[in-house]
């Protein structure tokens, strides 16, 4: 059994996983972002409390934490974005002190998306494949690799920043400091953003979202669909320079932007047909995620996993 916590800047959550990759018991609660240091500490605290209610607790034989970064996974400590007052936190000592939590049990760190990888790689949309790109397309974009049949979180474990490589050196300024980063074309805020400086414009009293976009788009708005090509040629551009890069076999695209579907997926296939032109690259192919809101969680596991295998294996 493995115990998995995933931090990110709207719910802290938490399980109980078995060796095939099962939730067998879950605990959330919501991420008090804007909050002092011990009340966000407490909050782990109590979603721990809840796994340890639970019989299978006694077999927890590691725990992975996957959270929002940046993470510095040699140092255990996490600076999420969006998570202000976490700067540096140690985050990986204080679920150390957790009185319910084995001296035995070492936690694992690692950031968000290179969980996705880790969990896509294990049960989802990457099983099987030996070198995959795994992003995740959301209010900003993250990514992680699998190389060689297991995850890549490099030094610090932040390997994967795919939303922050440049596609246009010319293109608008990014949150990063940069300017053209993928991020910058393909989140779903500039998705919005960039539909609305097309002309469209969200129902009355809906708000201006990708998914309102992708509302839109089905229905034939041009400047909706406008919005999404854009977006999909950025992405389009990233994978490719993953293939060229790394000989990747597979992208696996999550998150929130990826739920708009063909409207995303057909325009992004088009665009890679025209960037990834190489032999060795071009037969990267693009799948949709599979495990949506769990990957987190199974991510987390899926490291905890790793590090018993690799304990037994030394042995």
């Amino acid at each position: 059994m493995y115990a998995a916590i995933d931090i990110g800047g709207t719910k802290i959550a938490g399980a109980l996983i078995d060796d095939a990759g099962v939730i067998v018991e879950r605990a959330e609660l919501p991420t008090p972002a804007r909050e002092s240091t011990s009340r966000l500490s407490g909050t782990v605290d109590a979603v721990i409390d809840a796994l340890a209610a639970h019989g299978a607790w006694s077999g927890v034989r590691a725990m992975g934490i996957a959270s929002a970064g940046p993470v510095d996974t040699v140092k255990g400590t996490v600076s999420p974005v969006n998570i202000p007052a976490w700067r540096s936190f140690p985050l990986v000592e204080s679920v150390r002190a957790h009185p319910l939590v084995s001296d035995a049990v070492e936690p694992v760190l690692l950031g968000d998306a290179v969980a996705m990888a880790a969990a896509e790689h294990w049960r989802g949309a990457a099983q099987g494949v030996a070198n995959a790109l795994c992003m995740v397309v959301s209010t900003g974009v993250g990514g992680g690799y699998v190389l060689d049949g297991a995850p890549h979180p490099g030094p610090s474990g932040n390997a994967g920043h795919i939303g922050h490589i440049c596609v246009d050196m010319d293109g608008p300024p990014c949150a990063c400091g940069a300017r053209g980063c993928v991020e910058a074309y393909a989140s779903g805020t500039a998705i919005a953003r960039h539909a609305v400086r097309l002309g469209w414009a969200p129902s009355p009293g809906q708000d201006a979202t990708a998914a309102a976009v992708a509302v839109a788009a089905r229905a034939g708005d041009e400047r909706a669909l406008s919005a999404y090509d854009r977006s999909a040629r950025a992405l389009a551009a990233a994978i490719a320079g993953s293939a060229t890069l790394l000989e990747i076999e597979v992208a696996v695209i999550g998150g929130g932007v990826a739920q708009a579907g063909d409207v995303l997926f057909t325009p992004l296939r088009r665009h890679l047909r025209g960037f990834a032109v190489l032999d060795f690259a071009r037969h990267v192919t693009v799948r949709p995620a599979a495990l949506a809101r769990d990957a987190g969680l199974v991510g987390a596991a899926a490291a905890a996993r790793r590090t018993v295998l690799e304990t037994v294996a030394a042995e």
